[in-house]
C-alpha cells in the first residue's frame, strides 16, 4: 500500500525575506516609492476624469474653459505610463514643432507627481522605466507617418475641435491594436465642426462622453476665477461659449446662411448639362473637385473629390472618383497652369477658369441668387464649407464687414470655377431665378 509523502512549505515570512534578499532593499523601496506616487496621482484627478481608468474605445471630454481637461488627461497618462509598457500617441491637427505639442505638459506632470526618476524625457520623446513611450505628432503634417505607426495603445487627440473629417477618417482605423483607446479633449466651437458632430451629436456606441467645466475643477486658480466672473458680468453671450462650453451661435457673417440644404436627391436626368470645377491644394491645403448642375432656380451639388497632400501624379486617381469627369469640360483655378497642363495630358478636358477683379464677390452674388443650393449628403466637405464660409467681423463692434475670409472655400471656389461662364455673362443685379440659363457655355 502506497503512502502519501507529506510536504511542507516554508513560512510566509521566510519567502518574504528571500524575495527581499533576491531583489535588494533598494529595488523594493523604489517600487514602493513609485506606487505611492502613482496612488497620489490617482487621488489628485477630478472625479469626472476617473472614467479615464475604465476601458472604452472612445473617451471624450469636452466643455468650457477651466475644466482641467488637458491637465487631468496628462495626469492620467503619466500614471498609466508609470505602470505599464504602453505606446501613447499625443496628436493634434496642427503641430509645426514639438513646442506645439503636449510634450511640456506631460513633462511637467511627471515632475509634479514625483515620478521623474521613473521617466526619461528627451526633446522629442518621453519613455518610462515600465517600458511606456510617448509619441508626439501633428495630423496635418504627419498623417502618412502616423498611418504607418504600429501598436498604439492610447491616442490622445488634443484640441480636437480643429480636427477635420479627413483626418478622423485616417486616424481612427490607424489606432487598431486590440483594446486600443482614443482619448479626445476639446472646447466646442461650431456645432457643425466634424468632431462635435462625430462624438457629441452622433457619438459611437463605444464612447464615454463627459462634459466638464470650471465647476468640476477643485483646483481652479484664483486668476481664472476672477476672469470668469468678469466675463459673466460684461459679456454673458461670450461667457456661454468660453466658460459654459456651448457651441457658438450661427453668425450673421456666414455667407450662405439659410441659403442651402443638405440631403439626398436623385441623380441628374439624362441630358442634363453638368459642370465640373477644381481648386488646387497640395501641401497643407486640400485639392477639391465638385460636380454640379442647374435645375431651374436651384443649384445642385452632388459629387466631390477632396484630398490633402495630393501629389501631382495621383490627381487623376482622385478626379476619377467623380462620375463623368472625363466626359465633360472642367474649369480649374487658373493660377496653376502647369498643373492644368499635366492633368490635360492625362486625358481630362480641363482649362483655366476666367478671373477678373471682383470675380470672387461676383461669384458669391450669383450663388446667393439661386433660390436654393442643394448639397448631397455625401458631399461632406462641401457642406462643411457652406456652414463656415464667412465675412469678417469687427472685433470691437461685431459688425459684419464686406470682406470675405479666405478660409473654408476650396469646394466653394471649385463651384465658382465650374459655373464661371454664367457668373461672367449675366447681369449680377438680376435675380438668378428669372434668368434663362443656356444649355451650354
Amino acid at each position: 500500500m502506497m503512502t502519501e509523502q507529506a510536504t511542507s512549505l516554508p513560512p510566509a515570512g521566510y519567502l518574504a525575506e528571500a524575495c527581499l534578499k533576491a531583489l535588494g532593499t533598494d529595488v523594493i523601496d523604489g517600487f514602493l516609492k513609485r506606487d505611492a506616487a502613482i496612488q497620489s496621482v490617482l487621488l489628485d484627478v477630478p472625479d469626472k476624469f476617473k472614467q479615464l481608468y475604465s476601458p472604452a474605445r472612445y473617451k471624450v471630454f469636452y466643455g468650457g474653459r477651466g475644466g482641467a481637461k488637458s491637465w487631468s488627461i496628462a495626469r492620467a497618462l503619466v500614471k498609466l505610463a508609470a505602470e505599464k509598457p504602453l505606446r501613447i500617441l499625443c496628436t493634434r491637427e496642427f503641430q509645426s514643432s514639438i513646442n506645439d505639442s503636449v510634450h511640456r505638459l506631460i513633462s511637467d506632470q511627471i515632475n509634479s507627481a514625483g515620478l521623474s526618476e521613473f521617466f526619461t524625457v528627451t526633446q522629442a520623446s518621453i519613455t518610462s522605466t515600465a517600458g511606456a513611450q510617448f509619441i508626439f505628432k501633428g495630423l496635418r503634417r504627419s498623417i502618412q507617418e502616423i498611418k504607418s505607426t504600429e501598436g498604439i495603445d492610447i491616442c490622445w487627440v488634443e484640441e480636437a475641435q480643429t480636427i477635420s473629417n479627413s483626418s478622423w477618417e485616417i486616424l481612427i482605423p490607424t489606432i487598431r491594436k486590440e483594446n486600443s483607446e482614443i482619448w479626445i479633449s476639446f472646447n466646442p466651437e461650431e456645432e457643425s465642426d466634424p468632431t462635435y458632430q462625430r462624438f457629441i451629436v452622433n457619438p459611437p456606441p463605444s464612447a464615454v462622453v463627459v462634459k466638464v467645466g470650471w465647476e468640476d475643477n477643485p483646483h481652479l486658480p484664483a486668476t481664472l476665477e476672477s476672469e470668469r466672473k468678469y466675463m459673466l458680468e460684461v459679456d454673458p453671450e461670450a461667457y456661454e461659449h468660453v466658460w459654459g462650453g456651448h457651441c457658438r451661435t450661427i453668425s450673421d457673417a456666414v455667407i450662405f446662411r439659410g441659403r442651402f440644404e443638405i440631403g439626398d436627391f436623385d441623380e441628374p436626368p439624362e441630358g442634363t448639362r453638368l459642370y465640373y470645377g477644381a481648386d488646387w491644394g497640395f501641401s497643407t491645403d486640400p485639392t477639391a473637385m465638385v460636380r454640379c448642375w442647374i435645375d431651374g432656380d436651384c443649384l445642385k451639388i452632388d459629387q466631390e473629390a477632396y484630398g490633402v497632400g495630393v501629389e501631382l501624379d495621383t490627381l487623376p486617381e482622385l478626379f476619377d472618383t467623380i462620375p463623368g469627369v472625363r466626359e465633360w469640360p472642367i474649369l480649374a483655378d487658373s493660377s496653376r497652369p502647369e498643373t492644368i497642363s499635366h492633368v490635360k495630358r492625362k486625358g481630362f478636358n480641363i482649362s483655366g477658369a476666367p478671373k477678373w477683379p471682383g470675380s470672387v464677390e461676383d461669384g458669391i452674388a450669383v450663388l446667393k441668387g439661386f433660390r436654393k443650393i442643394l448639397i448631397h449628403e455625401r458631399c461632406k466637405h462641401t457642406a462643411e464649407e457652406f456652414r463656415l464660409y464667412s465675412y469678417k467681423t469687427d472685433r470691437l463692434t461685431n459688425e459684419v464687414l464686406p470682406i470675405i475670409v479666405d478660409k473654408h472655400n476650396h469646394c466653394v471656389d471649385s463651384i465658382r470655377y465650374a459655373i464661371s461662364g454664367h457668373i461672367k455673362s449675366h447681369n449680377l443685379f438680376d435675380d438668378v431665378s428669372k434668368r434663362d440659363f443656356p444649355d451650354e457655355d
